[in-house]
């Protein structure tokens, strides 16, 4: 028996962002350990205001768990009523109907402001409840058409690692759910606290949520990662230099057209297109932890002027980089 529940609920902690994970009957076993794993490990080096953490329960217990284990959490749906951010780590099916009384707290959480996270087959409890109206959302790719059969009302993205529209957050499969919570973790504490837990989860600290679920390689061969890996460092490190097709592919040693080939069969988008995103990824970064202007920013990001990095800012995320700012600093 796994019996989960509430951490550090102590009076001293009740001013801390309170992430709840959803226990259910037939409970996706990876999806849910990995909210566990990047929301409720202890993190002493994170300082004092890292995230509270607990289980509620959707079914009475003890639950059962994929591989065997049976789950017994200390909570229900009252914790819903409180938590800051619930995690919704799959569904036991995407034709399982999704209880009423699920539904009713998990719309009264959002009506509050809290917000809600899906991995992979969770996307549905999300839908089921009506808050992907109108929305992005994005699940693992064998679900999709079935999401946007299903829920017409979504705007279904088809092969998106995952999908963040503020307080509604959806994720594709499930090593895809790692990307979305580490992207979580970016959001609330930053680059170095993201960074910090990828690397005691010994990943990669930032995958865009754009890139594709399906790529041709996903493990390139290694003496072509041993070329590629060092090129995509210092791409991230030289955001501001104007990197062309054919400076990278003499870099690597390749003809142009093989590096095209190469590079997107081993990151699923092209170098303009990663380029962006970490320009994109580095101007969110420096708007939230610092007060530099925004003309400065797009010279750090690699934008080169503030025109350009409000044009692509606000395709991206649909906000000017001040109005974000402003968000995020009164979030």
């Amino acid at each position: 028996m796994l019996q989960v529940g509430m951490r550090e609920m102590t009076p001293a902690g009740e001013n801390r962002h309170l992430v709840v994970a959803l226990a259910y009957d037939g409970l996706c076993t990876f999806e849910f350990g990995l909210a566990v794993e990047i929301f409720g490990l202890p993190r002493p080096e994170m300082g004092s205001k890292w995230y509270r953490f607990a289980v509620a329960a959707v079914d009475d217990g003890p639950l059962r768990a994929l591989g065997g284990i049976r789950v017994e959490a200390d909570g229900g749906f009252e914790l819903l009523a409180m938590a800051d951010t619930i995690i919704v780590p799959g569904w036991r099916g995407i034709d399982c109907a999704v209880p009423g009384n699920l539904v009713t707290a998990l719309q009264g959480a959002h009506t509050r402001g809290a917000r809600i996270l899906s991995i992979c087959s969770g996307v549905f409890v999300l839908a089921a409840a009506g808050l992907l109206a109108g929305k992005r959302a994005t699940t693992h790719w064998r679900y999709t058409d079935a999401l946007a059969s299903g829920y017409p009302e979504v705007r279904v993205a088809q092969d998106v690692l995952y999908v963040d529209e503020g307080d509604i957050l959806t994720s594709a499969g499930s090593a895809a759910g790692i990307d979305l919570c580490l992207h979580l973790v970016r959001r609330d504490f930053g680059a170095d606290a993201a960074n910090s837990v990828a690397r005691r989860l010994v990943i990669p600290s930032h995958r865009h949520g754009d890139q594709a679920q399906i790529i041709s390689r996903p493990v390139p061969d290694q003496y072509e990662a041993s070329r590629l890996s060092p090129l995509l460092d210092y791409m991230r490190d030289s955001l501001s230099s104007q990197h062309t097709v054919a400076k990278l592919a003499r870099r690597v040693g390749m003809s142009k057209r093989t590096f095209l080939r190469r590079f997107e069969a081993s990151t699923g988008v092209t170098p303009a297109q990663w380029m962006l995103a970490e320009r994109l990824a580095r101007a969110k970064e420096l708007l939230e932890s610092s007060l530099i202007g925004v003309e400065r920013v797009a010279e750090l990001s690699g934008f080169g002027s503030a025109a350009a990095l409000r044009h692509h800012f606000r395709r991206r995320f649909g906000a000017t980089p001040i109005s974000y700012r402003q968000a995020e600093r009164f979030a």
